[in-house]
């Protein structure tokens, strides 16, 4: 008999963090090529800078999961995680929506960019909750709390 594990929402949100830049990697390799054989060079500009977005994106929010698994298991401390390094960044490239209803993308690329939105944005809560208290506050149990209370407002 399988022992059930019972993951806590960090180790969940970095799971599926994996899984959609996997996802990425996968249609950016195999499905690109064949979206854009037949368009101009206009429109292949156009639909790489989507994909840049859904780079940046899962780029931003793997390294900000690692930053926080880190905490978690005592390799940084939370006054590291603190500095401005670990924070969440792009801006406004990761934060604007659009995408998910461009007509002129390809079906996969706007589910990918729906997705990273959403994981991404969902990820921002967490940061905007963990830097909204001083350092020597935040304990990986009081983190956890967080994590549960902003997984929980985006679904």
């Amino acid at each position: 008999m399988k022992k059930s594990v019972i993951k806590n929402p960090i180790d969940r949100t970095f799971d599926e963090g994996v899984a959609l830049t996997l996802e990425a990697r996968n249609y950016i390799a195999f499905h690109e090529q064949s979206d854009r054989k037949s368009l101009n060079l206009p429109d292949c500009l156009h639909i790489g800078y989507h994909h840049t977005r859904v780079s940046a994106r899962l780029i931003q929010i793997m390294t900000w999961l690692l930053a926080m698994k880190a905490v978690n298991s005592g390799e940084i401390t939370r006054e590291q995680f603190q500095a401005p390094a670990f924070a969440l960044g792009g801006g406004p490239e990761c934060t604007d929506e659009a995408g998910p209803d461009m007509e002129e993308l390809p079906q996969g690329l706007r589910s990918l960019l729906e997705r990273t939105h959403k994981l991404y944005m969902r990820v921002a809560r967490l940061d905007e909750q963990v830097r909204g208290q001083p350092a020597h506050e935040i304990d990986p149990a009081h983190l956890m709390q967080m994590g549960v209370t902003a997984l929980q407002v985006a679904h």
